[in-house]
């Protein structure tokens, strides 16, 4: 059964490892199966390969709510979704083209959340039609049945059969022998795929490496044989290095690359991730991580460790971060340099642990009791979650503030190849100076034009004062003096005017003026921007522009918006939507960034959001633009 072609690629023909190879621009895959079946350890192994022989990729973890919901339930899909083409990818993209369902009940919630091409190519393990339970059978029998009358493509596979010729637990091998069928029906190179295998279970004795080898080579063989599904991605290798890594371990590589050297954290999905990198790597090169028995004693460690002379990050999700607010309040007060990471989460409350958002925006800008400025950074792509911790400690150091920085579970959990950093003695901080303080200065000497002041260290001869989190005087002491305490608050809300004096202008892309600007910020970016690449090529006057830097914003802004017709914002949080009956201008809620940018520049800002859990797509992006310019 051939696999219809989506209009994106090209219909030629070259011949493959098993008869003829549909040449594809790209292409969509998810594996999906129950918690710890290896599905995702399957996909992530299929982005690595594809990544290895050029192939541009996008991987996006599925997560299921629950840590291990019931088995064979259709809200437990766990998986991977994988992007693959011949140019840079740099999002999730639009729905999927082939599937690979170790049982049909992960494979109905996947249809239900609208996440499958109409029509697309499903690959499914076919050993519940013989189940023991009548019950698991008939309804593996009327699935098939429906999804072949709803015009899916489905290939019934004996994997469980196949495996069992191999090991004695397919339920611990069912996806290598996968992963060879995905490297078969797309041509990849199986000794790539080889090797990756041994990098996969190095950790593993040579037998577990050697039986996982069988496996994929059995797939390989099985798809070749019995498949008539066959594709291939022209592309060529990168001529300079590449590293695939999802977002989180981005940014313990660059926690790692700043010369920060100690982390401070407490587990919590879906950060726990970078701390685990962080522990099996940061001790050989002399780094720290320290658990604490709480997210708050975590902050308070990580600002102690600071204000001793080490700059240190704490990383964290959205509940994680509210219960650090009191302590981020202390190290703003006392002017620590503190890095903190917030990847976060669905909520409000405990919310929803697994999937995305961009929820947590206003309450790390302004979520304090009195004003506490802080710096507060959105990395948009992997590559640039690594760069982000770098300039973080830069700037934390630099200015003696606490800086934030905004990922989430879409960029946490999602994998992308990017350069490979060439390291740079620069990204490091200094040696601590433990020179004698110079007599007759003060631990709160704030410049009247910056507010910037020399940061003291534990040690120095001549700086010894008391650190509090009262309102203190230039000397550190506890003041209640009315002038006084104006000018402290003045004197660190300055250092955000300074730094944003530093900042470039957000890029454009396109245009500088036109019928329309997409802005965003964070993990939205590549969705946003492949939307705006696709209409711009059919000729419409539409642009965008991402931020990285939410506070302070940086300069320009309102030029730009000032070029176009209509301004929107698209984001992964809660707005009202103007359709709704009750809803209103008097009473209509937007978007984080449109209510930043509207109270800020005083510009009609509109706004569009989700809070599905799931990244934004290119389609969704484009559908809206085409609406808006109605």
């Amino acid at each position: 059964m051939a696999l219809d072609e989506s209009n994106k690629n090209e219909e030629s023909r070259v011949n493959g490892a098993a008869g003829k190879a549909t040449i594809l621009k790209e292409h969509i895959v998810e594996i999906i199966s129950d918690s710890g079946e290896g599905a995702q350890k399957c996909g992530q192994s299929f982005g690595a390969i594809v990544a290895r022989m050029g192939i541009g990729v996008w991987t996006v973890e599925i997560i299921p709510a629950e840590i291990r919901p019931p088995a064979r339930s259709v809200a437990g899909a766990s998986g991977n979704r994988i992007r693959i083409g011949s140019d840079q990818v740099t999002n999730g993209g639009d729905e999927t083209d082939l599937v690979v369902a170790f049982n049909e009940q992960v494979l109905l919630g996947r249809i239900h959340s609208k996440e499958l091409k109409q029509g697309c190519a499903i690959l499914l393990e076919s050993m519940w039609r013989e189940d023991k339970d009548p019950k698991v059978a008939k309804s593996y029998a009327e699935a098939c049945e429906h999804l072949i009358a709803a015009g899916y493509k489905v290939f019934e596979i004996p994997m469980e059969e196949e495996c069992l010729k191999i090991v004695p637990d397919p339920r611990r091998g069912k996806n290598m022998f996968v992963l060879g069928m995905l490297c078969s029906a797309y041509s990849l190179d199986l000794q790539i795929a080889r090797e990756q295998i041994a990098l996969t279970f190095a950790k593993k004795s040579e037998k577990v490496v050697k039986a996982n080898v069988e496996l994929l080579e059995a797939g390989y063989e099985w798809a070749d044989k019995n498949l008539d599904l066959k594709f291939e991605i022209p592309a060529e290798k990168s001529s300079t290095p590449q590293i695939v890594v999802n977002g989180n371990t981005a940014l313990a590589l660059g926690v790692l690359a700043s010369g920060m050297e100690i982390c401070a954290m407490y587990p919590i999905t879906p950060a726990t991730s970078a701390s685990h990198y962080l522990s099996d790597a940061f001790e050989s090169v002399g780094g720290v991580v320290h658990q604490a028995e709480d997210e708050i004693a975590a902050c308070a460690f990580a600002i102690g460790a600071s204000y001793a002379g080490k700059c240190t990050v704490t990383i964290t999700s959205g509940p994680g971060y509210s219960l650090k607010q009191e302590a981020i309040g202390l190290a703003v007060m006392g002017e620590i340099p503190l890095v903190v990471v917030n990847v976060m989460r669905g909520g409000p409350s405990t919310g929803q642990p697994t999937k995305t958002e961009q929820g947590d925006l206003m309450t790390t800008i302004f979520g304090s009791h009195g004003d506490a400025p802080k710096v507060v950074i959105a990395p948009g792509t992997i590559e640039e979650c690594f760069y982000s911790v770098i300039t973080a400690r830069k700037i934390a150091e630099t200015f003696n503030m606490v800086v934030v920085i905004l990922t989430d579970a879409n960029l946490a959990t999602s994998q992308q190849p990017f350069k490979r950093p060439e390291f740079d003695e620069a990204w490091l901080a200094p040696p601590i100076d433990q020179s004698a303080v110079p007599e007759g200065a003060k631990p709160y000497d704030w410049h009247p034009e910056t507010g910037l002041a020399r940061r003291f260290i534990p040690g120095q001869p001549g700086g010894m004062h008391t650190l509090t989190g009262l309102a203190h005087d230039v000397h550190s002491h506890v003041a209640y003096d009315p002038e006084i305490n104006q000018q402290g608050m003045r004197a660190r809300s300055l250092k955000l005017a300074a730094l944003q004096k530093s900042l470039r202008p957000p890029e454009v892309v396109g245009d500088r003026e036109g019928e329309l600007l997409v802005v965003g910020w964070g993990s939205t970016k590549g969705a946003i921007e492949e939307a705006v690449a696709r209409l711009r090529d059919e000729g419409r006057k539409v642009s965008s522009m991402h931020f990285a830097f939410l506070s302070p914003l940086p300069p320009g802004i309102k030029e730009v918006l000032g070029g176009f017709e209509k301004v929107l914002a698209i984001e992964n949080n809660w707005s009202d939507d103007p359709d709704d009956e009750i809803i209103d201008e008097s009473n209509r809620r937007y978007t984080a960034l449109a209510t930043l940018l509207r109270s800020r520049y005083l510009v009609d800002v509109d706004c569009w959001s989700e809070c599905r859990g799931t990244p934004l797509k290119p389609s969704t992006v484009r559908h809206l633009i085409l609406e808006k310019l109605k």
